[in-house]
């Protein structure tokens, strides 16, 4: 027997991401941003509140990184959702991370996130229900050591935060539980 909550936001698991553009001085800014999906092959949503510095520094260069978090990084993850570029503006730098500029947009790419995604501003969104950022995957990138022998990003390799908005904690995906557009197929002859 199910037990109501009430209006509790229960999708799980949510991604751990990165979002990365310039400050007007040409600074770093990264925020952590748990509200994003993945909305056609070459371009991901982000509902992310209009009033951050990230947003506001998206919609002035019209472009911007998304990076997946990883265990390793989790403190440096976590510490980019705490603090607030707009009263914290050495916030990139206190992190220790480094970064350097995509070769195919006007972003900064965090060295120590596996992989990363490099955007230009497709579309704003912004209705009484949404604000929604919409960037075209220009070009994704890849540590080599979270690559297989295929060329393609190992989910088991990634070690590839997500969060839990239950409790509020953060979860390493990687274990393989089977093959999509497979596992199922055995109810089709039915």
């Amino acid at each position: 027997m199910k037990k109501n909550l009430g209006a509790v936001p229960a999708v799980y698991p949510m991604p751990v991401l990165m979002v990365a553009a310039y400050n007007e001085n040409g600074s770093v800014n990264v925020m952590n941003a748990a509200w994003g999906m993945i909305c056609a092959m070459d371009k991901i949503a982000l509902f992310i509140d209009e009033e951050h510095k990230t947003t506001q520094n998206i919609l002035k260069t019209k472009a911007f990184t998304v990076s997946l978090a990883d265990k390793e990084h989790m403190a440096q993850a976590d510490f980019f959702g705490i603090a607030t570029g707009n009263k914290m503006p050495d916030k990139f730098e206190r992190s220790g991370c480094h970064s350097v500029k995509s070769e195919f947009v006007n972003a900064p790419v965090i060295d120590e996130f596996p992989v990363v995604m490099e955007c230009e501003l497709a579309e704003v969104i912004n209705t009484p229900n949404m604000y929604a950022i919409v960037g075209k995957i220009v070009n994704t990138a890849a540590d080599e050591t979270v690559i297989d022998e295929k060329g393609k990003v190992d989910p088991e390799k990634l070690d590839a935060l997500i969060f839990d908005q239950f409790k509020s904690g953060y979860y390493v995906s990687g274990d393989k539980a089977g093959k999509a557009w497979n596992a199922g197929a055995g109810l089709m002859k039915q």
